[in-house]
């Protein structure tokens, strides 16, 4: 394939993910990665800032999803209901990439570095879903509390859409999460 091939992210993406797999993240350059794909240094570096973003370039979009989505909720739900909405929406985008999502779970977990960024990830989401639920008008410590529970949601969620073959979808495990949840602190 030639550097002019349309799909270049999706080849850099499936080379990085083939390369972390077969000689770990951290032996792997991004030369390698490039060389691999069929692509240059210079069209890597057009869509990613370095390695580890071919594992967390998605980050800008869940927090937006998340965010515009718990602004623009209605405005008489609940935190938890406004919250729930951005999770479901934040689901969509995931769909379609179960096996890439798989596989990079796979890279993040042989790396304590990796697994780091993830929890960073997660915090960066928290913490914008808080502030989210502030601009509502939703008083603290409610906000940090029901934004803390949302992202405990979307992780248990997402591992265990990871690990069901061809189960459910994530929206549907997120469904099921959140009521969990709600069942746990009905009393």
């Amino acid at each position: 394939m030639g550097r002019w091939e349309p799909g270049a992210r999706t080849r850099l993406e499936q080379a990085a993910l083939e390369l972390y797999a077969e000689r770990g993240f951290e032996q792997t350059t991004v030369a390698e990665i490039s060389h691999r794909a069929g692509l240059t240094e210079r069209t890597f570096f057009r869509h990613f800032a370095d390695k580890r973003e071919v594992l967390f370039s998605g980050q800008a979009e869940l927090l937006d999803i998340c965010v515009h989505t718990i602004v623009g909720a209605p405005e008489a739900a609940a935190p938890l209901d406004a919250m729930a909405e951005a999770l479901q929406a934040a689901s969509a985008p995931f769909e379609d990439r179960r096996e890439f999502a798989q596989r990079r779970q796979t890279v993040i977990a042989a790396n304590a570095g990796l697994q780091e960024r993830e929890l960073l990830k997660l915090s960066s989401l928290a913490s914008a879903t808080a502030d989210a639920l502030r601009r509502r008008g939703v008083a603290e410590p409610t906000a940090s509390l029901t934004a803390e529970a949302g992202v405990a949601v979307f992780k248990v969620s997402f591992e265990r859409w990871l690990g069901e073959a061809h189960g459910r979808t994530l929206s549907e495990l997120i469904g099921d999460s959140l009521d969990h949840l709600k069942a746990a602190t009905a009393g």
